[in-house]
């Protein structure tokens, strides 16, 4: 009988003691998440900033993100056949390469052209840029994976392909036809081996390689671009 009541009253201790470790608890993970929230946070940071006379001079610096420039260098090492296979995401001259091509897309994206484009004309460069980028870099699966390595979301890459589209339209309007490849040219890069498809009959192969032709204009054009720029761009890595 004694041994009985010794058990309840533990029961009732122990019962009458829970709220007051659970508010224990609280507070104790409280502090540590106020302690959590009170260190800031890394979420991205500016890695370069650049201006250019055609891009608003001084008084419109761009600045180039750690993310978004790593993506980038991924997407030219998923591009470049003779990385293919070898260790490490990419190397110091796709990243070279990478930032480029951002300043020269960026300023190119920026220049008005002549006749100005509809939303229609833009939307559908903006499918067809976003198709080039996929077959550079071995389909969607591939390019969205390196969205998501870098913490790259959807926006950011319909932001990614619209700034393309945008100076690959600059570039053909202002300065040479390049988005649309003749036929005798495509037919000379079939027979030679080099495009998509090769194997295939040139009826089949002519869409991707259309395609693989833009993309080599444009990749030469960019560099140009940015080479004839360098003497005006002021770049400052942060």
């Amino acid at each position: 009988m004694i041994g009985r009541p010794r058990r309840l009253f533990s029961i009732l201790a122990l019962l009458l003691a829970l709220p007051y470790q659970a508010e224990a608890k609280e507070k104790r993970e409280g502090g540590a998440q106020s302690k959590r929230l009170a260190s800031p946070i890394l979420l991205d940071r500016a890695v370069v900033r650049f201006t250019a006379p055609e891009g608003g001079g001084r008084e419109r610096p761009y600045f180039i993100y750690e993310r978004e420039l790593a993506f980038e260098a991924r997407l030219v090492a998923l591009a470049d056949v003779a990385h293919r296979g070898k260790s490490g995401a990419y190397r110091r001259h796709h990243l070279q390469n990478a930032l480029e091509r951002h300043i020269a897309e960026t300023l190119l994206a920026a220049l008005p052209v002549d006749p100005p484009q509809s939303p229609t004309q833009i939307s559908r460069q903006v499918q067809v840029a976003r198709k080039m980028i996929v077959g550079e870099v071995g389909g969607e699966e591939a390019f969205m994976r390196a969205a998501r390595l870098e913490g790259i979301g959807r926006l950011e890459v319909r932001r990614f392909v619209r700034r393309r589209a945008l100076a690959s339209l600059y570039l053909h309007i202002m300065v040479a036809p390049m988005l649309t490849p003749s036929s005798l040219e495509l037919r000379k890069v079939h027979r030679s081996g080099k495009g998509p498809l090769a194997h295939r009959a040139f009826a089949e192969a002519q869409p991707a390689l259309i395609r693989w032709v833009v993309a080599r204009h444009l990749r030469t054009a960019l560099t140009v671009y940015f080479q004839n720029a360098r003497a005006r761009v002021r770049l400052k890595f942060l």
